[in-house]
């Protein structure tokens, strides 16, 4: 990549004003992309759901919706 300042120069970037400022009407500068902020990620293997926790949180589904029609019906 390559790393570049993301900040616009102000003595290159038109409608600024001196002291970095916007005028009124005008519209900012583009913030700048930073793309290499954060580590680089070599291992990341991507992975679905696990079937014993996808059982689980269907299992802990059913049971409240079964409980809850129960609550209804025994109203």
């Amino acid at each position: 990549m390559n790393a570049t300042n993301p900040d616009p120069d102000p003595r290159t970037t038109p409608g600024l004003e001196p002291g970095g400022g916007v005028p009124p009407g005008e519209t900012p500068p583009a913030e700048g992309s930073t793309p290499w902020a954060g580590p680089e990620e070599t291992y990341n293997p991507a992975k679905g759901w696990a079937k014993a926790p996808l059982a689980l949180i269907i299992i802990v589904v059913l049971l409240c919706a079964v409980g809850l029609i129960a609550f209804a019906v025994a109203l």
